[in-house]
């Protein structure tokens, strides 16, 4: 196991060629069910006749889908580690009759230093408060909450510094790439019409999302940090509520954990924002 200065944490597996044969048997006689062959009823074919219809690449993506769990369990219990997101794995060698090497990348969450961050913040919003005369802005009370969330995001970024893995910043960019191309298939755009419009390259779009992904990430870990230091706690009521409001119709105890670190990153902004 390696850990970079990105904060990602590399970790090499090196399984028997024995287990490679017993993962693939395994993954043949799972998928055999699904692959049909001439002149037999689905599911009854021989392992061989089935293998030959199989994709290598898949075969290989489906055995270690047998083996992968259990070898990355094992190390997250003798390292300690409390890993953020499942790795991407990587076959580094895959020779027949000889061990196979598999890299995985992944990362813990980065630890968070607070500092006096309600002084930090209430004096950001003191100083964001100040009116110079003939500058003075008519607004609402919406406008003015708005105004002072924009404050708090800003002074959390610029004074709680956090070093966000390489790793999830790829992932959330990969996200957002993923949900543009979405959107823009659905207006029937092409990626090259949309980038000639906006004047950018692909490469400028990636880093844009690259920065957004990091700041967001951030955000996200600080406000939790923040519900943690002043013991904020959510009703199960107001879970209940906020699934009724979502029209959500997934109401698992994951689903119901996500919720909840939504509703307490929101009061802890709604705290802050009040520090002021």
């Amino acid at each position: 196991m390696a850990r970079e200065s990105n904060g990602n944490i590399q970790i090499t597996f090196t399984v028997p060629f024995v287990l490679i044969q017993k993962g693939q048997e395994e993954a043949v006689k799972e998928m055999a069910k699904d692959i049909e062959i001439p002149g037999f009823r689905k599911g009854t074919a021989p392992a061989s006749r089935v293998r030959e219809k199989i994709p290598q690449s898949k075969l290989i993506e489906h055995s270690l889908g047998h083996i992968l769990p259990q070898a990355l369990s094992e190390v997250i219990a003798t390292q300690k580690l409390k890993i953020a997101i499942y790795p991407k794995f990587e076959l580094i060698k895959s020779d027949d009759n000889e061990a196979w090497q598999i890299r995985g990348t992944t990362c813990e969450l980065p630890e968070i230093e607070l500092g006096d961050y309600k002084k930090i913040i209430a004096g950001a919003l003191r100083a964001d408060s100040i009116v110079v005369p003939g500058k003075e802005e008519p607004h609402s009370a919406e406008a003015s909450r708005d105004k002072k969330e924009q404050v708090v995001v800003k002074s959390l970024l610029e004074n709680v510094k956090v070093n966000i893995p390489n790793i999830l910043i790829e992932e959330e960019a990969d996200s957002r790439l993923s949900n543009l191309l979405s959107r823009l298939e659905k207006l029937g755009l092409a990626l090259e019409t949309y980038l000639k419009q906006v004047g950018k390259k692909p490469e400028d779009i990636r880093a844009e999302y690259s920065t957004q992904g990091k700041e967001a990430i951030s955000l996200d870990l600080i406000l939790s940090k923040v519900a943690e230091a002043e013991n904020v706690n959510v009703d199960q009521k107001e879970i209940d509520e906020a699934l009724k409001i979502g029209n959500v119709k997934d109401v698992s105890d994951e689903r119901k954990r996500l919720i909840e670190s939504i509703l307490k990153r929101r009061m802890s902004l709604d705290f802050l924002i009040s520090l002021g």
